[in-house]
């Protein structure tokens, strides 16, 4: 194989796997850059992510405001409050 050809089957083999990106939506990044062309189900998925996230958040500041409303739960209190001061 003489270097020519070389170079013609490593642009053909460059020019195929650019198509094969393009029609499975695969796309590169640097670090650092902002990731762009994400398709719309990332979007939705990631909405719904939060909003279970912020329900989970919301049942977990009322389960710890049940374990320290009575007399025993003073020592829970404390031991949740050192965990926040800690983070």
């Amino acid at each position: 194989m003489n270097p020519f050809e070389m170079v013609v089957l490593i642009v053909a083999i460059t020019a195929v796997a650019s198509i094969f990106r393009a029609k499975y939506g695969v796309v590169r990044r640097r670090k650092g850059e902002e990731f762009v062309g994400r398709p719309a189900t990332d979007d939705a998925e990631n909405a719904r992510l939060r909003d279970e996230l912020r329900a989970l958040k919301d049942r977990v500041a009322v389960l710890e405001r049940i374990a320290t409303d009575n007399d025993r739960g003073l020592q829970l209190d404390r031991e949740i409050e050192a965990l926040r001061t800690r983070d």
